[in-house]
């Protein structure tokens, strides 16, 4: 490998994610540039880049045109996905890249139509004999006894917590039943919330599992985590990502550790999460890795243990200062 340019879409806020595979590039020791696509100017990450664009919605009928027309301009070698309503897009179009040889770090249409409805996703957990908490049908949630609560109530396609309720009595179910779009009302679960970063190979094997431990979050993201070397979570995440077809990449795995010691998987996002910063920073050096296997070179025999157990995360806001005409301010 002498050159390897890399296209982040949807980058917005993955400052840290562009940072990561600029320092691989340098480390692999090759020639190439991380370049990221935004449908905002002012997005954080297009300013730290090697090279960015403003791009249209992802959902434009013309995305794919365009993202094709970047590419070819600037000898694209691999694309990262960010957000879950490119993930389809880019899998249908997974193709129409490979023709040009650029690779879409992304799952088969098949796992992501799965895990962009948590319905589906329940659906997965159960018929795979995957510990989960229980999903009320709303007929049935109306029809719960006072001991049943709290419940959770989300809804079946959303993210980052968005829309997220705890549910304490029947009048706030039936409340926000009517409040939110298409609801889902689940068993409430108590415990110590996990994320893990799971990674899969360009042939579908699962190479590494890092639980990240969620100690605080802000927006539905991450702002304070710390690794943990659980050997039952890392187990079973490699046993749910072995089950999904079509994987590649970096899957972000929930789930919950009961008081009791029982997990219940919660959730699946097949690309990178956005705390995975800690994982890359305790040493498991996806971005790093995942060049590596692009170019098929020799990588790290046992990458399940590259990484440091106990090691923290603590985010904190800074500030990016810039011209603001030049970001369309």
């Amino acid at each position: 490998m002498t050159s390897c340019n890399i296209l982040i879409t949807s980058a917005g806020r993955r400052v840290s994610l562009v940072e990561l595979f600029q320092k691989a590039i340098i480390q692999l020791d090759i020639k190439g540039k991380v370049f990221a696509v935004d449908l905002q100017g002012h997005a954080p990450a297009l300013q730290v880049a090697d090279e960015s664009q403003v791009v249209m919605r992802v959902t434009d009928e013309n995305y794919i045109d365009q993202l094709l027309e970047i590419c070819k301009i600037n000898d694209i070698n691999l694309i990262v996905p960010t957000i879950d309503t490119e993930l389809n897009i880019l899998s249908a179009a997974s193709d129409l890249f490979s023709q040009h040889n650029i690779k879409v770090l992304v799952c088969g249409n098949d796992t992501n139509h799965i895990f962009m409805d948590k319905r589906r996703s329940q659906s997965f957990f159960e018929s795979n004999n995957i510990p989960t908490p229980r999903l009320y049908s709303t007929e049935e949630s109306i029809e719960l006894t006072d001991d049943k609560y709290p419940l959770l109530l989300k809804p079946a396609n959303g993210s980052c917590s968005i829309g997220v309720t705890k549910i304490y009595n029947k009048k706030e179910l039936m409340f926000f039943l009517e409040y939110l779009d298409d609801p889902i009302v689940q068993e409430f679960i108590q415990g110590d919330e996990y994320t893990i970063d799971v990674l899969v190979d360009f042939h579908g094997k699962v190479q590494c599992a890092v639980p990240r431990l969620r100690i605080e979050t802000r927006a539905g993201e991450v702002s304070k985590a710390v690794t943990v070397n659980d050997k039952e979570i890392i187990e079973w995440s490699y046993k749910v990502a072995e089950l999904m077809s079509g994987v590649m990449g970096c899957v972000t795995l929930q789930c919950f550790k009961q008081n009791n010691g029982e997990l219940k998987f919660i959730e699946i996002n097949p690309r990178f999460g956005g705390g995975f910063p800690l994982t890359a920073a305790a040493g498991a050096n996806y971005p790093l890795w995942i060049l590596q296997m692009l170019n098929d070179q020799p990588i790290q025999e046992d990458m399940q243990v590259q990484w440091q157990d106990n090691f923290a995360m603590l985010r904190f806001d800074q500030g990016l200062f810039t011209n603001a005409t030049s970001v369309g301010l």
